[in-house]
């Protein structure tokens, strides 16, 4: 881009859907179909020309700073990062006005959780001052939706509609040609104390920002993941893993074992006399002996033996022997029969 481009990206919440992983590691760092969410989400963004002048900005609670800060720096050295503090848990208008001396011309934001298919090559061409990306769903009242006029404009959005006739849910990601006009409606917001439960959702402050006459758009997706609760996070790892993350072709010293596709497997991982797939990931370092694991992540360092896991999810370093079922297990968990 011609102008240098801000990303935000919120990601301060505590994670409570997808404990016990997330009690000792921040929801970005959670691994998924052989990286890491922050890496799926970060990837989104390659088609931005002019890498180099994107600035990204991360919004944490208080502690998550340094563990976020030495991954990024072991494995996006090269990107520019800004970390800025939510102290208090006010809601996502309150995170983005805590970074919002970094909001000064071209600015994205998108949610820590939400992952889509979307082309942001043409960004710095854009006419409209704003752009919501949305996706038709079946049921809409489950989400924020959009309501639209005759010219595609958007006109207003709302909260968990209780009609089923608008079906394009607002997906988690905005583009501004002016940050400040956010950062504007944003203050407005709060003086209006327009909040829910203590809370500022960004909604309000859009529909504060449309009131003033700004210009949006929406743009189509048809790929929209998520990676907010355990389950989110294993349909969105099969999604990845059928889309490009299957890592078979690479594959060629398992031959005690049978690997039924599609699955990523690191190469520095040890697997014998097993049976591994479909839809499983399994990450550096982590050892499976004797075991067969379908529909399962399984984090960097896990030992897996003698077990039989489905639908599971598995953190960083634990250790699991002679077990059969479903499983959520925190990192250097310990668990046997």
């Amino acid at each position: 881009m011609s102008e240098k481009l801000s990303i935000l990206i919120p990601m301060a919440g505590l994670g409570s859907r997808l404990r016990p992983l997330t009690w000792s590691r921040p929801k970005p760092l959670l691994s998924l179909a052989g990286a890491t969410v922050l890496d799926h989400l970060l990837a989104m963004f390659k088609t931005i020309p002019n890498q180099d002048e994107i600035e990204y900005v991360f919004i944490m609670s208080p502690g998550q700073e340094p563990v976020i800060k030495s991954y990024m720096k072991n494995h996006h050295p090269e990107k520019n990062i800004n970390y800025v503090e939510q102290r208090t848990m006010r809601g996502q208008s309150d995170a983005l006005w805590q970074a919002r001396s970094f909001m000064d011309g071209p600015t994205l934001t998108i949610f820590s959780d939400t992952l889509i298919d979307s082309d942001f090559s043409n960004l710095e061409n854009e006419t409209a001052d704003a752009i919501a990306w949305v996706k038709p769903v079946p049921d809409p009242r489950r989400f924020g939706v959009v309501e639209v006029d005759a010219s595609g404009y958007v006109t207003q959005l709302i909260e968990k509609p209780n009609e089923m006739h608008n079906n394009l849910a607002v997906v988690g990601c905005y583009y501004f040609k002016e940050g400040k006009d956010l950062t504007k409606a944003i203050k407005e917001q709060i003086a209006r104390n327009i909040s829910l439960k203590g809370e500022y959702f960004l909604v309000d402050a859009l529909n504060i920002l449309l009131e003033e006459g700004s210009k949006m758009r929406i743009e189509q997706v048809s790929t929209w993941l998520d990676a907010g609760t355990s389950e989110a996070l294993l349909d969105t790892n099969r999604h990845l893993l059928e889309n490009g993350r299957d890592n078979m072709k690479d594959i060629h010293t398992l031959a005690d074992s049978v690997i039924r596709p599609p699955v990523f497997i690191h190469p520095d991982a040890r697997v014998s006399g097993s049976i591994i797939g479909p839809f499983t990931s399994i990450g550096a370092n982590c050892v499976v002996q004797n075991s067969s694991i379908s529909d399962s992540i399984l984090s960097p360092g896990a030992h897996v033996s003698n077990s039989h896991l489905d639908a599971s999810l598995i953190g960083y370093d634990c250790v699991i022997n002679s077990l059969s079922g479903k499983f959520n297990l925190g990192d250097n968990s310990w668990a046997s029969s």
